[in-house]
């Protein structure tokens, strides 16, 4: 069985047990967590698919980590001007371990 979710604007698709890592939520290590905006779910075979999301449907988990991933350099250069600017940037992310994909196949789609 898998979803479909939506969180910090962008789309994940998770099973059971899967290790996400998804913009910075609130929340300390170890709480649970819950995502709402669900647009699909599928258990291999029936899908049901919301319009926008599905009501009925939920995704739990925990937090494993907060973190911060690798610095990026953005540099930016402009040839013959003698413009040169160089940042980095480190995004915060947090580490999410699905635990259980809540919700009940009401279409049973098949294709």
């Amino acid at each position: 069985m898998y979803a479909i979710i939506n969180t910090g604007g962008k789309q994940y698709r998770v099973c059971e047990g899967d290790l996400l890592r998804v913009e910075k939520l609130p929340g300390d290590v170890g709480s649970q967590i819950s995502f709402d905006r669900v647009l699909m779910i599928s258990n291999g075979e029936n899908v049901d698919i919301g319009q926008p999301v599905l009501s009925n449907a939920q995704v739990e988990g925990h937090i494993v980590e907060q973190g911060r991933a690798k610095k990026i350099i953005v540099f930016k250069y402009k040839k013959r001007k003698r413009y040169r600017r160089k940042n980095g940037h480190r995004q915060q992310f947090t580490a999410v371990m699905i635990d259980s994909i809540k919700g009940s196949l009401k279409n049973n789609l098949t294709f």
